[in-house]
């Protein structure tokens, strides 16, 4: 099976490029822009891949409500394209998408069939993005949330280990209801669905569980051997930001995990292993 992953030098993209057993392409933004349909055709058309990736986004929250254009473009527009790319070449097209498509107004995981209701630029750009995707004569979109892990360590993952481990107070909301999910276990649950031909569908692609920030950070504390109060607890509605996030927002992986046969690990089990390649036990 030949992958050509687009955005391979991204946190999720580059999962792909650096750890699989199949033919992998990568291509960054330096390689092709994605907002230039010819290009991407071109791309695309050397490449004949089995299945197209699309590790890409515009993912500043906070930036896309002043930028509408190009939170579109290339969560939107450049999807379509690449469905096109894939029906061109006769391509299975692989799509993430994202937690922010729902309003957080939930108080159990969000499932496929719950009613998207984005309260954001970004988030709407993602949804349309979704829709686009399925124009692909096989498609699976895939929400993620919450990443953590691959060769970036910018993630609020990082952001809270980093901080305990040097002894620096940090934030974490006590009330935004998560599912963080391991970039590593995305990726298999990705080439699993591939590996055992599940039809086109919606899919969850998310660590097990849910929790707050709050719980993620004492998590993350307990296996660091640091201090709980350096873990400042904070509320949504006590922070200024340009964009509405969504406050509850896990999503339950029940679909995906039936589909692949097995659930996925636990948010708890996927840090864990992430963590000890931090600080140095794995």
């Amino acid at each position: 099976m030949k992958l050509l992953v687009v955005g391979a030098a991204g946190q999720l993209g580059s999962t792909f490029v650096d750890g699989t057993a199949h033919e992998v392409v990568g291509l960054t933004r330096a390689d092709v822009d994605v907002t230039d349909q010819a290009s991407l055709f071109a791309a695309v058309d050397r490449a004949r891949p089995d299945v197209l990736v699309n590790c890409t986004a515009y993912n500043n929250v906070d930036g896309a409500e002043d930028d509408v254009a190009t939170a579109l473009a290339v969560n939107s527009i450049a999807v379509r394209a690449m469905a096109a790319a894939a029906i061109r070449v006769g391509a299975t097209f692989v799509h993430y998408s994202t937690d922010f498509v729902f309003d957080g107004e939930a108080s159990a995981p969000y499932d496929e069939d719950s009613r998207a209701r984005p309260v954001s630029v970004y988030g709407c750009s993602k949804l349309l993005g979704e829709w686009f995707a399925r124009d692909a004569p096989r498609w699976y979109v895939l929400r993620v949330e919450s990443l953590f892990g691959g060769r970036q360590a910018r993630s609020s993952v990082d952001k809270i280990a980093s901080a305990l481990r040097e002894g620096r107070q940090t934030p974490v909301f006590m009330d935004r209801v998560v599912t963080p999910s391991y970039v590593m276990d995305v990726r298999d649950a990705t080439l699993a669905l591939l590996a055992r031909d599940v039809p086109s569908g919606l899919f969850h692609c998310v660590n097990s569980g849910a929790a707050t920030w709050a719980e993620v950070g004492r998590h993350i504390a307990d296996l660091l051997g640091a201090r709980h109060d350096l873990l400042t607890l904070t509320s949504v509605k006590d922070v200024s930001l340009r964009a509405r996030r969504p406050v509850y927002c896990a999503l339950s992986n029940a679909r995906l995990a039936q589909a692949v046969g097995h659930p996925l690990p636990t948010w708890q089990d996927a840090v864990s292993r992430y963590v000890s390649t931090l600080s140095g036990q794995a």
